[in-house]
């Protein structure tokens, strides 16, 4: 197995056939409405061996991570966008309503962004891009006197699944998550 430019292993035509089975098989799964994710299961709908599963994901956090992998894209897609935005402080809040809804949407994506520590190297890679560019639009709103000089990026992505859980704990009422990213931006913006 050699690796490609951007760190992910190059895999055998068999092996890359069992993970996309493996990975195709969870997305049913989650669509069925069965988050739970159980690798000895998803192997046996797969018609894949247990060790098959586990070596490709040792974990369940680690399977989350693949498939939120394209999710996850799209958010550094969406803050690279934002950070070059005219208006910094309206991409910040379009970047926080795009990274909300998101995780709203996907409690595997949100535990993926949430999560302190990754299984894949790939997903490091993501964060560190993501960082990076809500760093860049940080910098921009500072340099606007639109938010603190003591936030940095992983603040923000903290604060923000903060939110998701507060909406999460509550009906998930549109008009709380607003409100809850209207207070988010307030105490963003610099002491009077």
């Amino acid at each position: 197995m050699t690796a490609k430019a951007d760190h992910e292993p190059i895999l055998r035509a068999d092996a890359a056939r069992n993970r996309a089975r493996v990975l195709q098989v969870a997305r049913e799964q989650l669509a069925a409405g069965d988050d739970s994710l159980q690798l000895n299961a998803i192997a046996r709908l797969a018609g894949v061996g247990v060790g098959t599963v586990y070596r490709h994901f040792p974990n369940q956090h680690a399977l989350r991570e693949a498939l939120s992998a394209e999710r996850f894209r799209e958010l550094v897609g969406e803050a690279q966008a934002a950070a070059e935005a005219e208006d910094a402080l309206a991409g910040l809040y379009r970047l926080l309503r795009f990274a909300l809804a998101r995780a709203l949407e996907d409690t595997g994506f949100a535990a993926v962004l949430e999560s302190a520590a990754d299984a894949e190297a790939h997903t490091s890679q993501l964060k560190a891009e993501l960082d990076r560019a809500v760093a860049h639009l940080l910098d921009r709103a500072r340099l606007a006197g639109a938010i603190r000089r003591d936030v940095e990026a992983d603040d923000v992505r903290r604060l923000l699944c903060g939110i998701e859980h507060a909406v999460r704990a509550g009906n998930s009422d549109p008009v709380r998550t607003e409100v809850y990213l209207d207070v988010l931006l307030a105490g963003l913006r610099p002491p009077r």
